[in-house]
């Protein structure tokens, strides 16, 4: 995914590193907001979308189509949900709605998730301190979508290994002055995690082509295919790739920043403890505060266009830089400051047109449940004084640690 002529950038621009952008990507979008809100970024070799107005506008446009950021379609491979358009794009979303959607999700989520948090937050009660990302938020979510695909049998740590892979290796998003990826070595850690995965669901695919069940995975193999026939599985790995990544991450993410922003505002965090009927506002506010997707999806003009006064010529990739524009200055007050109070506005934190994320109504029920019962158990959590919240990440953003404690 390249420009096929780079742009002169300012200094400025030319400035940024890759490593900038993970470590606190929020100075640098401020800016592009202000000064230019579609903008060349020589370190991505791509433009990117930094205000809600533009990204709106590129994502709901007739003329841009998906496409998978450089980085991302060196480590998913083609074709995934995330970068195909037509008949293949309806084809992939045909396949992967379905189980996805409200009256389907409503028939099973609440007996199938709130099983999974009750068993971690269990294992957690008596110990009276935890590190909460990566012994619940992560564990909760890769647990959740994990059963959703049918992979039962894969342990939570090795599902929650996988996305952590797979992401270092979608975000090695870094490019040299000739376009060419600045860390190769990044990827290698992302093929050998594909390698394990196919290991591991081959054998699955083979007991779904003759015996299907109810399984997403087992439904993708045959749903719309004629009868005595099935997906290839090639064909569906890339998508598979896309969900073990942005699926097992985003309601983990979410779950993590929603509590920590929570942590920010005390008197929030007791109105939503003494009224759980208020989470899902407080799930939304944690998913604009901090988004889980912050910057990895992309679109591409499929024709000349001006988008912000820039002109795009055919085929012109745009980063949707969709954690920006839920900071926007213009559409938030106080964009930095969590505040569950806020007047109502949709947030972009799954996207938006054609190729917005399919499990939107599922990741806000994993959310849900797994604060409910979070809460619900240690009423009196707060973050561990010894320790600070740190995020990380430009193409996906959440907590890196989240150390809470409480009274046994």
């Amino acid at each position: 995914m390249t420009v096929s002529a780079a742009p002169e950038a300012p200094q400025w621009l030319r400035d940024v590193t890759m490593q900038e952008l993970e470590r606190n990507p929020y100075p640098v979008y401020e800016r592009l907001r202000r000064e230019q809100p579609l903008a060349f970024i020589p370190v991505l070799g791509a433009y990117v979308a930094s205000t809600r107005e533009v990204c709106t506008e590129i994502a709901n446009h007739p003329d841009f189509g998906g496409i998978i950021t450089k980085a991302g379609g060196r480590t998913f491979g083609h074709p995934a949900v995330i970068g195909v358009n037509g008949d293949i794009h309806e084809d992939l979303r045909s396949m992967v709605d379905p189980a996805l959607q409200p009256t389907e999700v409503d028939r099973w989520v609440d007996g199938m998730v709130r099983p999974i948090a009750q068993r971690y937050v269990a294992d957690l009660e008596y110990r009276g301190r935890a590190e909460l990302m990566s012994e619940f938020c992560e564990k909760v979510s890769v647990r959740a979508v994990g059963n959703l695909l049918g992979l039962e049998s894969v342990d939570s740590d090795k599902l929650r290994e996988w996305f952590h892979k797979l992401s270092n290796s979608f975000t090695n998003a870094a490019v040299d002055e000739s376009g060419d990826f600045a860390n190769p070595e990044g990827f290698r850690e992302g093929d050998e995690a594909k390698a394990e995965i196919r290991s591991v669901v081959d054998p699955l695919i083979d007991r779904w082509i003759v015996e299907p069940d109810d399984s997403a995975m087992s439904h993708w193999l045959h749903d719309g295919m004629p009868e005595g026939t099935t997906r290839d599985r090639d064909y569906l790995y890339p998508t598979l790739y896309v969900f073990l990544l942005g699926a097992l991450q985003e309601p983990g993410h979410a779950i993590g920043s929603t509590l920590a922003g929570l942590f920010s505002r005390p008197e929030q965090l007791e109105a939503v403890v003494d009224e759980p009927g208020l989470l899902p506002r407080a799930i939304a506010e944690g998913m604009r505060w901090t988004s889980p997707i912050w910057s990895a999806t992309a679109r591409v003009s499929e024709q000349d266009t001006v988008i912000a006064g820039v002109h795009l010529p055919a085929n012109t990739p745009v980063l949707m830089s969709y954690g920006s524009a839920n900071h926007d200055e213009n559409a938030y007050d106080a964009p930095s400051t969590y505040d569950i109070t806020r007047p109502p506005l949709p947030h972009l934190a799954f996207g938006a047109g054609k190729h917005a994320c399919a499990g939107i109504y599922f990741a806000n029920h994993v959310c849900r449940i797994a604060l409910e019962e979070l809460l619900d158990t240690l009423p009196n959590i707060e973050l561990d004084p010894d320790h600070v919240v740190d995020f990380w990440g430009w193409g996906f953003r959440g907590p890196t640690e989240l150390h809470c404690q409480w009274e046994v």
